[in-house]
C-alpha cells in the first residue's frame, strides 16, 4: 500500500493549528474543561482501534477494548454516588448529552406515558433529547441563583399527578453552577403520591467533587435519583470528550437486547464507542483517586475565591453559589469575552475556576477587565 508524505503546505496548516491550539488553550476561563492532565504514558496505545462496543458488563467476541477499566470506572462513580451495591450499571459515553439522553430514555421505557419536567436553567441538550425520544415536557422556572423553583414544580404537579414524572435534575447549571435539591424533589413526588416516576440527575460538571461540596446538597442514589451523568472532560480533564452515566441495574435489564455479531447484548445509545476515552478515565482515576479529586476541589475553591477578591479591588461586584467554583459577574467587555472565552448569557459573565487555573490567570485577567472596561457597569445581584 502506497502512503504518500504531507505536502508542506500541509504540514504547515498542522504547525498553525497546533501553535493556535496552544495559544488559545491558555485564554480558557469561560467553559468547564480541565487541561491539566497528562497523558504522555498512554501514547503507545494509540496504535490500536480500541472499540468498546456492546454492554461494558457481558464478555462478546471484540477483544480490542478496555471493557475491564470500563468496569471499574462505573464502580468508581457508583460508590462515590452511593449506588446499592449488587443494582448498580453503567458505561462510559461521549459526553453529557449522550449520558442525558440516556437517563431520559429509561425513565421512558419504564414510564412510556410519563411527563418530563426539568428547569429553564437546565443543559440546552436536555430539550433536544427529549425532542428526540417523543416525550411531552413541562419546563419549570429556575430561581435567580439558578437552582428549580421547587413551588412553582410542586404547583405543576398539582395538576399533573395523574400521570408518571420523569424529572431531570441539575447538579451545576451551565451559567451559575446552581444545584438542585434531590431530596425536595423526591419528596414532592411522594407527598401527591406520584409512585411512577424516576429522576435523572445531570452532575456533569459538578458531580465528580459533589460528595466534597459543603453545605451538602442531596443529589445521589440514597437521596432518591435512579440515574447520575458526568462529564470525564470537564473537572477530570481528558483530550477527548467523554462522559459517565451509572444507573440501576434493574432498569438496565428492562431495555437490554441481544446481539449475535457483537456476542453481547446492545444497552448502550451508540454501538461503536471510544475506547480510548475509557483508557483516559481510567488513568486519571487511578492517579486522582478519592484524596486526589477532594484536593482539586479545595484548589479550585480557593482561586474561585480569590477571583471574588481580586474583582472587589477592581469594583466589580460577584457572587457564586454556595461550594461553587463558578464566579458570576456582570458582563464584561467583548475584548475580555473574546480574548478569555469567557460564557457570557444576557446582562452576566461567568469564570469557571477549574483546577488548572491559577492565581496568575486570574491576575492577568483583570488586568485586561481594567484595560477594556465596560461603559457602564451593571451592579450584580447577590443570593
Amino acid at each position: 500500500m502506497i502512503v504518500k508524505e504531507l505536502k508542506p503546505e500541509d504540514k504547515d496548516i498542522l504547525e498553525n493549528l497546533r501553535i493556535n491550539l496552544d495559544k488559545n488553550n491558555e485564554f480558557m476561563l469561560g467553559y468547564p474543561v480541565s487541561k491539566d492532565f497528562d497523558y504522555q504514558e498512554l501514547i503507545p496505545f494509540f496504535k490500536f482501534p480500541i472499540n468498546n462496543v456492546g454492554d461494558p458488563f457481558e464478555e462478546g467476541t471484540n477483544k480490542v477494548q478496555t471493557h475491564f477499566m470500563e468496569r471499574e470506572v462505573v464502580s468508581f462513580f457508583a460508590k462515590l454516588f452511593r449506588a446499592e451495591i449488587n443494582n448498580y450499571w453503567g458505561y462510559v459515553t461521549n459526553g453529557g448529552s449522550e449520558s442525558n439522553l440516556y437517563g431520559l430514555y429509561l425513565g421512558r421505557e419504564l414510564y412510556p406515558k410519563a411527563m418530563v419536567y426539568y428547569s429553564d436553567a437546565t443543559h440546552y441538550s436536555v430539550r433536544k433529547n427529549i425532542e428526540l425520544l417523543n416525550i411531552p415536557s413541562i419546563v419549570i422556572r429556575s430561581q435567580k441563583s439558578g437552582e428549580i423553583d421547587y413551588e412553582d414544580f410542586e404547583n405543576v404537579i398539582k395538576l399533573n399527578r395523574h400521570r408518571p414524572a420523569i424529572v431531570l435534575t441539575t447538579f451545576g447549571t451551565t451559567m451559575t453552577e446552581a444545584k438542585d435539591d434531590v431530596s425536595k424533589i423526591k419528596n414532592t413526588l411522594i407527598h401527591y403520591g406520584i409512585q411512577d416516576h424516576y429522576i435523572h440527575c445531570d452532575a456533569a460538571l459538578s458531580g465528580s467533587y459533589g460528595v466534597f461540596v459543603e453545605p451538602r446538597v442531596p443529589f445521589d442514589f440514597v437521596d432518591g435519583v435512579d440515574s447520575i451523568s458526568i462529564s470525564a472532560h470537564k473537572f477530570i480533564g481528558a483530550p477527548i470528550p467523554a462522559g459517565v452515566i451509572i444507573t440501576k441495574k434493574s432498569n438496565r435489564d428492562r431495555v437490554a437486547k441481544g446481539v449475535s455479531v457483537i456476542g453481547t447484548l446492545d444497552t448502550t445509545i451508540t454501538g461503536s464507542r471510544n475506547g480510548h476515552s475509557v483508557l483516559f478515565l481510567w488513568y486519571a482515576l487511578k492517579k486522582y483517586g478519592f484524596e486526589g479529586l477532594k484536593q482539586r476541589y479545595h484548589h479550585s475553591l480557593e482561586v474561585a475565591a480569590y477571583c471574588i477578591q481580586k474583582l472587589e479591588t477592581i469594583g466589580i461586584e460577584s457572587w457564586k453559589n454556595p461550594g461553587a467554583i463558578t464566579v458570576i459577574l456582570p458582563r464584561v467587555s467583548n475584548e475580555v469575552i473574546l480574548k478569555w472565552q469567557l460564557a457570557s448569557q444576557g446582562a452576566i459573565s461567568h469564570i469557571i475556576c477549574m483546577p488548572n487555573v491559577t492565581k496568575i490567570q486570574i491576575d492577568e485577567l483583570i488586568n485586561d477587565m481594567v484595560k477594556f472596561p465596560v461603559i457602564e457597569q451593571p451592579v450584580a445581584v447577590h443570593f
